[in-house]
């Protein structure tokens, strides 16, 4: 009997193939892993995208506001809401968009600003189109054309309006030219009242930093009073602050009828930057860049077909998503899918499918679980009744072949008890055999 129950436990054991010490420690590193995976992609997989966008611009009636209004039209046959909040231009801009509490996401933002905060949580998602800086100065009898910023020196100059971007560019490019506060006059204005400003001659030069195509350029150009300055250091100040370009407005090209202007001028231009929150959602800056690409595609005044949107950038560093949109376009899913279902396509990809295939295994591995528990059981008992087998060996009293006896029974009792599924019972009725088998022999003895 000892031998031979012993021995059949073990090929049970091993028919039964019951988790060793080594497979527990392998299914423990697999739940560790899984749980790894899941609080991975629970942290840094993309929720769904919000279906609103606050956009920061400029002023009214200027190009930000203009092309705010494109992008929303645009983006609006996404279900989104592109939220727009006008500002006094760039330097608000991007205080709101540093601003936790502002709920600014998005906002136009001049180059050249020299943002010098390193741990800025900002990003740029493309630069648009070309801005010029147009100087127009008044055309006075005996007065030689201006053609160099350093001439402005002692003149009435008026930048812009405090903390815009035409301010910013006109006071570094003014600076790079020994002008500044302490040797000329410095007056902020806003674009129309500098305009009214230059025709009565209240000043002696006012700048602009706008499109070719804004309504203010086309009159002034055809104003007999007044001049456009034509930079013959356009170049050289593109080499002394890198992020200018030099630009060539050819003579007639804003009218060949009357040929505005009458000569080729020289200009110096920054670029419209689209700069965003670090943590703006990817699906949103698809949608912006895919938004900003119908409209700032076409060929402008200055702009080559196709040269804008591009990720060219010198204050901000380009968004990871940005460059992903150059580098291959819009996200697979987006060209062929509707904008909420083409997001869910994607998280369900790289989310979903990665999760199953980790818990594929666990599947498999659930059912022996529930197998090992269950012949756990019947095991038990049959350690049990060995261990009673081994006692009987050695017992020649009589009176302890009666509480072997007893203890038998409770083996029995506890067996009886015992809840099997059905596809288990052959182990359970083999395990009773065995215990009248015992009980045989000690009622023998």
């Amino acid at each position: 009997m000892g031998a031979g129950l012993g021995g059949g436990s073990a090929m049970r054991a091993k028919r039964f193939g019951l988790p060793s010490k080594i497979n527990w420690l392998a299914l423990a590193a697999y739940l560790v892993m899984l749980a790894a995976a899941l609080y991975v992609a629970r942290r840094y997989a993309n929720p769904a995208p919000p279906n609103r966008i606050v956009i920061s611009t400029g002023a009214d009636e200027g190009d930000y506001q203009t092309y705010a209004a494109l992008y929303r039209s645009i983006i609006k046959k996404s279900g989104v809401e592109l939220s727009i909040r006008p500002s006094s231009g760039t330097v608000q801009n991007l205080r709101l968009l540093k601003d936790p509490k502002s709920e600014v996401d998005v906002a136009f933002v001049q180059d050249g600003l020299d943002d010098s905060d390193e741990e800025s949580r900002l990003v740029a998602l493309g630069s648009l189109y070309y801005e010029p800086l147009w100087v127009f100065y008044p055309r006075r009898h005996g007065q030689p054309e201006l053609s160099r910023f350093s001439q402005l020196v002692g003149k009435r100059l008026a930048i812009g309006e405090p903390g815009g971007g035409t301010q910013a560019l006109a006071v570094r490019i003014l600076k790079a030219s020994g002008v500044d506060g302490t040797n000329s006059r410095l007056i902020y204005l806003t674009y129309v009242e500098a305009v009214q400003a230059l025709r009565k001659g209240e000043i002696d030069a006012g700048f602009f930093l706008t499109t070719a195509d804004d309504d203010l350029i086309k009159p002034m150009l055809a104003d007999p009073n007044l001049r456009l300055m034509s930079a013959d250091q356009a170049e050289a100040i593109t080499r002394q602050l890198p992020f200018l370009n030099h630009l060539v407005l050819p003579h007639g090209a804003i009218d060949l009828q009357t040929n505005l202007p009458d000569q080729d001028v020289h200009l110096v231009a920054s670029t419209a930057t689209l700069v965003a929150r670090e943590g703006l959602h990817p699906a949103l800056i698809d949608l912006l860049l895919l938004a900003a690409t119908e409209v700032h595609a076409e060929p402008g005044f200055f702009e080559k077909k196709g040269e804008f949107p591009v990720d060219k950038d010198y204050d901000f560093r380009i968004s990871p998503e940005a460059k992903r949109f150059y580098k291959s376009g819009e996200r697979f899913w987006l060209r062929y899918l509707p904008f909420w279902v083409a997001n869910l396509a994607e998280r369900f990809i790289h989310v979903v499918i990665p999760l199953l295939a980790l818990l594929f295994p666990l599947f498999r591995t659930v059912p022996r679980l529930r197998e090992w528990w269950i012949k756990s059981g019947i095991y038990k008992r049959y350690g049990e009744l060995k261990y009673l087998e081994t006692q009987m060996k050695a017992e020649t009293d009589r009176q302890k072949f009666a509480e072997h006896l007893r203890e038998l029974d409770g083996i029995e009792e506890r067996v009886n008890d015992m809840k099997v599924p059905l596809e288990y019972s052959e182990h359970l009725y083999g395990l009773r055999e065995h215990i009248e088998f015992v009980r045989s022999k000690l009622t023998r003895s």
